[in-house]
């Protein structure tokens, strides 16, 4: 069990990626651009912020096209994926570095025996090198990614599925409401809110008056100023 400060407690956390353990999301907002502007198709950050941050890939697409009266067949839709994960992998090469003090958070959970996971709109590929350059591939019972899931956040079957198999993971009986959520957008919050799970957020991408529905708002995840360690 870990305890917050606020008096919030958890058998199990899970953590968000994007925007909670990296801010990888001006990343990924220049890979689709790379996309998307030679056809026509491009949109501002502050569009990205209000509409496609907390979509997963597909949905961003699908969205983008939309958004300009065209569709996508499935696969146009899959080679876009593609071409978009492999421009964030080479984006990536450059270096990537974790929000202060998140890498002490999940250290200190994990020493004290809670199980671990990550839901994320992301693709498995694009958070795996990541993990493994910050040292912390291992802290990890589960990863929930993109590829796991028909819908994208505010959806919540990310969730249940993270929380499903956090417990065949460490065979326990979990409640929904004895696991928290890391988040840092709306759509996040209202994903693990939808799936019963106790939410803390991060103003890492968006104001505090955004992020109303988590049971506590932060503005770092270091140990030191959430934890209960005492």
């Amino acid at each position: 069990m870990v305890k917050f400060l606020n008096g919030l407690q958890a058998e199990a956390v899970i953590f968000d990626f994007d925007g909670v353990i990296v801010d990888t999301e001006p990343l990924h907002y220049a890979a689709f651009q790379r996309l998307l502007e030679p056809r026509g198709l491009g949109f501002s950050w502050e569009q990205y912020v209000e509409t496609y941050m907390g979509f997963d890939d597909r949905d961003a697409f699908i969205e983008a096209f939309k958004a300009n009266g065209t569709t996508l067949s499935a696969a146009n839709l899959q080679n876009f994926i593609d071409r978009k994960a492999d421009l964030f992998q080479d984006i990536i090469r450059d270096g990537i570095t974790a929000y202060p003090g998140v890498v002490n958070l999940i250290r200190h959970i994990q020493a004290s025996r809670t199980p671990l996971g990550i839901c994320s709109g992301a693709l498995r590929s694009d958070i795996d090198p990541i993990l493994e350059t910050l040292g912390i591939a291992d802290c990890f019972d589960i990863i929930v990614t993109a590829e796991d899931v028909s819908k994208s956040k505010p959806d919540p079957a990310c969730y249940r599925l993270s929380h499903a198999r956090l417990n065949e993971f460490r065979a326990m009986e979990l409640t929904p409401g004895q696991v928290l959520a890391i988040e840092d957008t709306p759509a996040g919050i209202e994903a693990a809110k939808g799936a019963g799970l106790q939410v803390i957020a991060v103003t890492n991408s968006y104001p505090a008056s955004n992020l109303a529905r988590a049971d506590h708002i932060v503005e770092l995840l270091d140990p030191a100023e959430i934890l209960n360690v005492t």
